[in-house]
């Protein structure tokens, strides 16, 4: 599938990781230790490790490390691994503006137009005779529960930020394992 606008264009130039579900994303595989993740993320740049808060008494204690590129002095982290106790990595997000892009059998995921990508997110269902997910919020994406397809604000405009998940302990589905920080509705960033 070829790249339809000057953003998908910029998130092609910074790189490409592959997606397996329920196994991980790029050089990341779910259950990793925070020092696993660590390692594993120098490929992209500087990491730091922070501990979530614990919003609900049912989750292991949860490390966030965040994954910022190499020579971006100030910039947002291009990706954010959630790491439990209890279960080791869980949680992927993926930035809008400077993650790496990550596709779902062809079609990428990473800093699209959202109703760009619910229109391929639909070709592709039908083409394929599969069904297309939604969120809660009405973004949609693969019919991959692995998959959440989450918004984002670059400048004026709302992209795709997308969450690879597995379920945490506690957890019933991916949905009630994001991490409260992904819960925040169309995240601001800078481009």
């Amino acid at each position: 599938m070829a790249f339809a606008s000057g953003a998908d264009f910029e998130a092609a130039e910074r790189g490409e990781w592959s997606y397996t579900s329920a196994v991980g994303v790029g050089p990341l595989r779910f259950g990793m230790a925070v020092d696993d993740v660590v390692e594993a993320a120098e490929i992209l740049g500087r990491t730091a490790v922070s501990d979530c808060p614990r919003h609900h008494a049912v989750f292991s204690p949860t490390w966030k490390v965040e994954v910022r590129r190499r020579g971006a002095a100030a910039s947002p982290p291009a990706v954010v691994a959630y790491v439990s106790q209890a279960v080791g990595l869980f949680c992927i997000a993926v930035d809008a503006a400077h993650g790496p892009q990550v596709a779902y059998d062809g079609i990428p995921l990473v800093g699209r137009d959202l109703p760009e990508l619910e229109r391929d997110a639909i070709a592709y269902a039908e083409a394929k005779d599969v069904l297309c997910r939604y969120t809660p919020e009405g973004y949609a994406g693969p019919d991959d529960p692995g998959v959440i397809v989450r918004g984002q604000r670059v400048g004026q405009v709302l992209r795709s930020r997308p969450l690879f998940m597995v379920t945490r302990d506690g957890a019933y589905t991916e949905w009630d394992s994001m991490p409260s920080q992904e819960q925040r509705l169309n995240q601001s960033s800078a481009t």
